[in-house]
């Protein structure tokens, strides 16, 4: 369930196209174009924050652009290059309940079928052939592992994920 205070980084504005007050999206959803789907925007730059509401947008080449409304000119927008688009996390789809988003994730506890506490949960990065976990191990891992990275693959190498208690139980050697 997501906190409506949450935030969540959808995307970025990058350069400024045209003199018109257009500006490049950078958008970190599955399906580029779907960030337009998630209003209201608000930009957070140098930690302020301010909304914005995007009156028109359009493919270009491989990417998208889009005029902000109140963004008149090239000086304007270049003023914004660089903002993050956040949305409130309330507006994110619930899942099914085999699926998550990374950043509900990050933070878990991952422990061997074993009972090995591997550590947390750092970060996750996408690879060609499927998602993987980097786990920060402990500090008095006994293997002396500094990190770990394990394949987020479900019913091979995952074998639960449990929201309610922030944990994840993986088919993982120790020492690996």
């Amino acid at each position: 369930m997501n906190n409506p205070a949450e935030t969540v980084v959808v995307g970025q504005l990058g350069a400024v196209y045209g003199v018109k007050g257009w500006i490049k999206v950078q958008s970190f959803t599955d399906d580029q174009e779907a960030i337009f789907d998630y209003t209201p925007w608000q930009l957070v730059l140098q930690g302020k924050e301010q909304p914005v509401q995007v009156e028109e947008w359009r493919r270009h080449n491989k990417g998208l652009i889009a005029k902000l409304a109140g963004v008149e000119d090239r000086e304007q927008a270049h003023l914004l290059t660089g903002a993050e688009i956040v949305i409130s996390a309330s507006l994110l789809p619930e899942l099914p309940k085999d699926e998550f988003y990374w950043r509900d994730l990050i933070g878990m506890t991952v422990v061997n079928t074993d009972g090995y506490n591997m550590g947390v949960v750092d970060q996750l990065m996408a690879t060609a052939s499927n998602d993987v976990m980097v786990v920060k191990a402990n500090s008095n891992d006994a293997f002396g592992r500094s990190e770990r990275l394990i394949p987020f693959i479900q019913s091979q190498y995952i074998q639960k994920v449990d929201m309610e208690n922030k944990s994840i139980v993986v088919d993982w050697p120790s020492d690996f």
